[in-house]
């Protein structure tokens, strides 16, 4: 089959790999017929070489129909138009029972200090091959699968994958007050559905980034914009339109690939030029982040309020203020999203024909498969409106 592969900071290539097969009794192939590729993929593209391998199959965002089953899955059956989400757990666990999906027992990577597997996200979180593929075998299928109706667009579902269950736990763990004024960093994918959502349930929201594209999408669903580019300091124009006291809560959706971190991205690159087996072990233990994502939140949000970080963080030794969070009495929340955890909230806004969250509309551009290396870089450099793309085997 054809796939996406990793090989080197800025080379992925579409390759010919194997077919997956099915390996345990509750594992489960399917065919998939969209794939997204995510912010966090950049991650991989850019700064997070030092933990891949060369032929890696990327992407974890997948969606299609279920090709062959083991024995043990459950009511799961071929011909089922299923989403899968990026998180590998097998929901009878007692992290599963408690809604932690990405600390699945049964699939945590131990042998690295880290929680549950991904699809196609490194060593650290066990190398399984991804979804910007032809077919993706999936283990844990007699709870992985969320099966979706047949009819509507790939696209008022794919997002289940990732998308809209990260954006969703964001704002959740958020908890803006009613009436109160949310202000997003980074207006990505996660971010711009982020403010989607917030905006639907009825909250002022403020939000952040320098590419026009992504304002103006965000400025035409209600968002009050700031755009980088004009705005000297952030914390200062949020406290002027907040009386003086900054946003409720604020979501960094931004991570560790900031602007604004001139010294960390210079240290990344020349990180990234050394040979793997000496950068690994040293970014397990010493790693830094560009961290103006994370300043500007703790700056912007009020005293007593809410930082709920969703952006990608990978450093083991990034300095944080804490003087300043301590003396402002502020709450902070984080972590990869617990899809399954959600999916009982967002269901319902995407079986309704009015589609409140514009996921129809939300890809920006679907490519075929071929085309990956070109959407990466666009994606990476912000190029031809590239905002959230769809690729579709």
């Amino acid at each position: 089959m054809k796939a996406v592969t990793w090989h080197g900071r800025r080379d992925v290539r579409v390759e010919e790999v194997p077919d997956p097969v099915l390996k345990e009794s509750n594992d489960a192939i399917v065919r998939i017929t969209s794939s997204g590729l995510c912010g966090s993929d950049l991650h991989l593209y850019e700064t997070l070489g030092p933990f891949m391998g060369e032929g890696d199959v990327l992407g974890h965002e997948p969606m299609g129909i279920v090709e062959e089953v083991g024995s043990e899955v459950g009511d799961l059956k071929i011909g089922d138009r299923v989403v899968v989400p990026f998180q590998i757990c097998c929901g009878h666990c007692w992290m599963c029972a408690q809604g932690l999906h990405t600390q699945c027992e049964t699939t945590q990577v131990r042998d690295q200090g880290m929680g549950a597997a991904l699809f196609g996200f490194s060593k650290l979180y066990g190398e399984v091959p991804g979804a910007q593929a032809e077919y993706l075998r999936v283990p844990q299928a007699q709870f992985m699968p969320i099966k979706v109706p047949e009819g509507p667009p790939d696209d008022r579902f794919l997002f289940l994958s990732d998308v809209l269950p990260t954006a969703w736990q964001s704002f959740v763990y958020a908890d803006v007050p009613k009436d109160g004024t949310l202000l997003v960093l980074g207006l990505g994918p996660i971010g711009e559905m982020a403010c989607r959502i917030a905006r639907h349930q009825g909250y002022r929201v403020l939000a952040v980034d320098r590419v026009p594209e992504r304002l103006a999408r965000a400025a035409g669903r209600g968002v009050e914009v700031l755009d980088m580019r004009e705005v000297d300091d952030v914390g200062e124009e949020v406290r002027s339109r907040t009386q003086g006291r900054g946003a409720d809560a604020v979501i960094d959706a931004v991570g560790m690939e900031a602007h604004g971190s001139p010294v960390a991205e210079l240290g990344q690159r020349i990180f990234n030029a050394l040979p793997k087996r000496l950068t690994a072990p040293i970014m397990n233990k010493a790693g830094l982040d560009r961290m103006a994502a994370i300043y500007t939140a703790i700056d912007a949000v009020r005293r007593g309020g809410t930082v709920s970080l969703i952006g990608v963080y990978g450093g083991q030794s990034d300095p944080l203020p804490m003087l300043t969070m301590f003396d402002k009495q502020l709450q902070l929340r984080m972590g990869q999203a617990n899809v399954k955890r959600w999916v009982d909230d967002i269901m319902p806004l995407l079986t309704d024909d009015a589609d409140p969250l514009g996921t129809e509309d939300f890809a920006t551009h679907r490519v075929p498969l071929a085309e990956a290396p070109t959407a990466y870089d666009n994606f990476q450099k912000k190029q031809d409106g590239t905002i959230k793309v769809v690729f579709q085997p």
